[in-house]
């Protein structure tokens, strides 16, 4: 697991340089930000369409193969694109065809590895070996975005995709030497020859299990409305600082500083945690929304500063309980698929959600969107845990059976 999370660090570390540069790339080619948008769209759509497919291949095939060559493959695009920049031969339609490779490879590698990563710990460590992957993202992240800065400034944007693929090829030679805990790689099905069924089948079943699930449609409306109506802070809070509060690119990058010190925080103790559930998520994300609204009412920098750490803490800590739910509420043999719906709904709010929220924020101001989302927020989680709990109290009791009951109500009532 140590390995896996350094293998990780380098990855993620990689990942951000490259999406820093890629959209100054893409305006370098363009000149135009709508360009920008639409390669980021292009290169998400994969996951939109193509998820459960991902995902019902993660099931079926062995994990550490998938794995390292889903690596390997991403390091090969990130390769060619560094090639491609270094002969100035990347046009815009290529640097589409690239990202949309890109994305479609990622809807094998995101579920594959992330399963990977729990097969290396026993199954009561998986909520910390979730926690611990949240904050290795976070902290590849920070290092990455400040990496890509470097290398451009003093090795040109070739570098910074050739040091993307550096990072996967790393995390490909590191993992054929990674060891699953005793049981983990067995508690998934071998494919017995004539049996297995066709791929439409398991995407059904995959699907089935999600609908039929009410603690992941729970975790999934809980996630969607958060996802629509709050977070989103860089550009909520860029919003706000910039325009009522007055302040200037430094001021918010003192912002966004908190907020990632913030999420590093929120991961170290959602590591910590040892039995996640929905509730948790719920009642962190309403929390979440109350904070949100207090931020939307700030009379000054420092105040909102105040705010932003518990509100990133808040989310970190939600999202890392969230995952662990994801990921280990389902069967073994469904894992990937679930993963694979998660990854299709997602990505739907990650390209309606700063569109809407745009949309409020014309409407309403950047206080106004602040506080009506962050109500919105706390407001239809507790609407939902009341109709749980009304739900809950308006069931039937079932008593155990009586001594001298011949009736035999009482025996079915104990084997119900």
């Amino acid at each position: 697991m140590r390995w896996w999370s350094v293998a990780n660090f380098v990855s993620n570390a990689g990942t951000w340089m490259q999406l820093t540069v890629q959209n100054l790339l893409v305006l370098q080619i363009t000149g135009s930000a709508a360009a920008t948008g639409l390669s980021m769209s292009v290169q998400a759509a994969p996951a939109l369409f193509v998820s459960l497919l991902g995902g019902t291949a993660v099931d079926r095939w062995p994990r550490k193969p998938t794995a390292a060559v889903s690596q390997a493959l991403l390091g090969g695009v990130a390769l060619l694109t560094a090639v491609l920049v270094a002969v100035d031969r990347l046009d815009m339609t290529s640097l589409l065809a690239l990202a949309a490779v890109t994305g479609l490879i990622a809807t094998v590698d995101g579920p594959a590895c992330a399963l990977l990563g729990n097969d290396l710990v026993p199954v009561e460590d998986v909520p910390s070996a979730i926690g611990v992957g949240a904050l290795v993202h976070s902290a590849g992240r920070l290092v990455g975005a400040a990496l890509a800065g470097v290398t451009v400034g003093f090795l040109g944007t070739a570098a910074a995709y050739g040091a993307n693929a550096l990072s996967f090829l790393f995390v490909a030679s590191v993992i054929p030497f990674l060891r699953p805990v005793r049981g983990a790689a067995a508690s998934r099905p071998t494919p017995v020859a004539g049996r297995t069924p066709p791929p439409h089948r398991g995407v059904r079943e995959g699907l089935v299990f999600f609908a039929r699930r009410r603690r992941l449609v729970a975790l999934a409306g809980i996630t969607g409305v958060s996802a629509v109506f709050g977070r989103n802070y860089g550009l909520t809070l860029a919003v706000l600082v910039s325009g009522p509060l007055a302040g200037g690119a430094g001021s918010f990058g003192t912002v966004s500083t908190v907020l990632a010190a913030g999420g590093i925080v929120g991961a170290v103790l959602g590591a910590r945690l040892r039995m996640p559930s929905v509730r948790l998520v719920g009642c962190l994300a309403a929390v979440g929304g109350l904070l949100q609204v207090a931020a939307g009412l700030s009379p000054s920098l420092t105040v909102l500063l105040v705010l932003v750490l518990p509100m990133a803490v808040v989310e970190s800590v939600s999202d890392t309980a969230g995952t662990a739910v994801l990921q280990t509420d389902p069967p073994a043999r469904l894992r990937g698929r679930v993963l694979g719906v998660w990854s299709s709904v997602g990505t739907v709010w990650s390209l309606g959600g700063p569109p809407a929220l745009g949309l409020l924020m014309e409407l309403a101001g950047a206080r106004g969107a602040l506080v009506l989302g962050g109500l919105v927020v706390a407001a239809t989680i507790g609407a939902g845990h009341l109709a749980r709990t009304r739900r809950t109290t308006d069931a039937p009791v079932l008593l155990p059976a009586l001594d001298g009951d011949v009736t035999g109500r009482g025996a079915l009532s104990t084997a119900a």
